[in-house]
């Protein structure tokens, strides 16, 4: 079928195509103008996803905007909001829709959630593609009614928004407090140990007995050392005392040489032993003068002896009371090194103690401090979200659009004229040109008469 036969076939069944437009018209008009009219109430909300968190500080990349903003219509549309809705205007509670619901449901479930899904397919929530913005239309057969319920669902998201973000801060607020409670007790219990150890033990922060008792235990060091010297002398010079008396020499040692009582006493003996000598040459030894001269030397004589066996005593006395104060001090310095080791121990002890009197405390005041962000987190009851347009009462209705529905019954009607034009051409075929008679009887066309009307000649 080439174009002009499709043509011819048009205007052939002309009047079946008109037909069927126009009663598809008349049909889709009818309709339209009995169809119950259905209003729309629109609001628009702006979402200020930029914003940053007052008390966070926190701000939301842009890149997770399509994704957040897909959230929001989540919500908008879920039940729970729709839930919020029915019980802000009580709708449950109206006669005519406990009628409506006894008799869809015979009584069965709950009419919240009912009522909630009927509401839902009445719902339409259309973000922006290119902004923070959310329309919220809602349709109804009373403008009002519309308008109302588009404000009460923009409500109603605001609450759950809002309750979204805060309920888990409280709840995280309590779980703080929960755990605050257990680390001040912790702390009080470390604070207990410590006090406790430092009244025990007298150690206190910044004492100096520790330093003190270091200094001192460096004393009695310095001091043993210059003991054990003495010592060895007193040693040294008690064993030449030794060789000394063995040879009979004591009076050769330096400690007797430099006796002024010896020396003096030796310097008498000197004296007596030449008066004694002067009486040998005069007088018999039985002489008187004789006799208490050798008296005089040999009373100096013990004299003598006798100092330099004090001396001699003294000298090891000397030895002795070295080895003895060098002892005490050996004695000192084990019981000074205990001393300051126990003074150590107990200064470790009482630093770990205080570390983790710190150590609780920083761990309090941390969470102390992330507590109190979330608990004023979970007191502030604003939202990211503001009405940049409420819905009011539409003028005009927007279901059903006339012209549309006409514009389309004319569309489809004219394909369904054109149908059933060729419906009629298939049952009822007829030779319409040339080209019908060359594809039926598959011979060429010699000659085309054309048919024309007669003229009417001029009289």
């Amino acid at each position: 079928m080439n174009l002009s036969q499709f043509i011819l076939i048009l205007l052939t069944r002309k009047l079946i195509i008109l037909l069927t437009l126009c009663v598809t018209v008349a049909t889709t008009t009818i309709v339209s103008l009995a169809m119950p009219k259905t209003y729309t109430g629109s609001a628009s909300i702006l979402i200020d996803f930029k914003g940053a968190d007052p008390v966070t500080g926190l701000v939301l990349p842009a890149q997770l905007l399509p994704g957040y903003m897909a959230t929001q219509v989540d919500i908008i549309a879920s039940h729970n909001v729709a839930l919020k809705v029915i019980d802000r205007l009580k709708l449950d509670k109206l006669p005519v829709v406990i009628e409506k619901f006894n008799e869809a449901t015979e009584g069965k479930g709950k009419i919240r959630d009912w009522l909630a899904d009927i509401l839902l397919k009445d719902l339409e929530v259309k973000p922006s593609k290119e902004s923070s913005v959310i329309n919220i239309e809602f349709s109804g057969k009373e403008p009002q009614f519309a308008a109302e319920m588009a404000n009460a669902f923009v409500w109603a998201y605001t609450q759950v928004n809002l309750d979204l973000r805060l309920e888990p801060a409280r709840q995280q607020s309590a779980w703080f407090d929960e755990q605050i409670k257990g680390l001040r007790t912790k702390m009080e219990e470390a604070q207990k140990r410590l006090s406790d150890y430092q009244r025990e033990t007298g150690i206190m922060p910044l004492d100096g007995r520790l330093d003190v008792e270091n200094v001192r235990l460096g004393e009695l060091s310095s001091q043993l050392v210059a003991a054990q010297t003495q010592t060895y002398d007193s040693v040294t010079r008690q064993r030449q005392i030794s060789g000394a008396h063995a040879k009979g020499k004591l009076d050769e040692l330096p400690e007797i040489l430099g006796n002024n009582l010896v020396q003096s006493l030796k310097a008498e003996l000197a004296k007596a032993e030449s008066k004694l000598a002067e009486a040998s040459g005069r007088v018999d030894k039985n002489h008187p003068h004789y006799v208490s001269a050798l008296a005089e030397v040999e009373s100096l004589k013990h004299k003598i002896a006798t100092e330099i066996q004090t001396a001699k005593g003294s000298m090891e006395n000397v030895a002795v009371q070295a080895q003895q104060r060098e002892n005490e001090l050996k004695k000192a310095l084990a019981e000074q090194k205990a001393h300051v080791l126990e003074l150590k121990q107990q200064r470790d002890r009482s630093d770990l103690l205080t570390q983790e009197v710190a150590s609780a405390q920083a761990a309090l005041d941390s969470s102390t401090q992330r507590a109190n962000l979330i608990r004023l987190e979970s007191q502030r009851d604003l939202t990211d979200i503001a009405v940049l347009n409420p819905a009011i009462a539409p003028i005009k209705h927007s279901k059903p659009k006339l012209l549309l529905n006409i514009a389309l019954a004319m569309f489809f009607g004219t394909l369904l004229g054109v149908g059933f034009g060729f419906l009629s051409e298939m049952t009822d075929r007829r030779v319409r040109s040339a080209e019908d008679i060359s594809e039926i009887l598959g011979l060429p066309v010699l000659a085309t008469v054309m048919f024309s009307s007669p003229r009417r000649t001029a009289k």
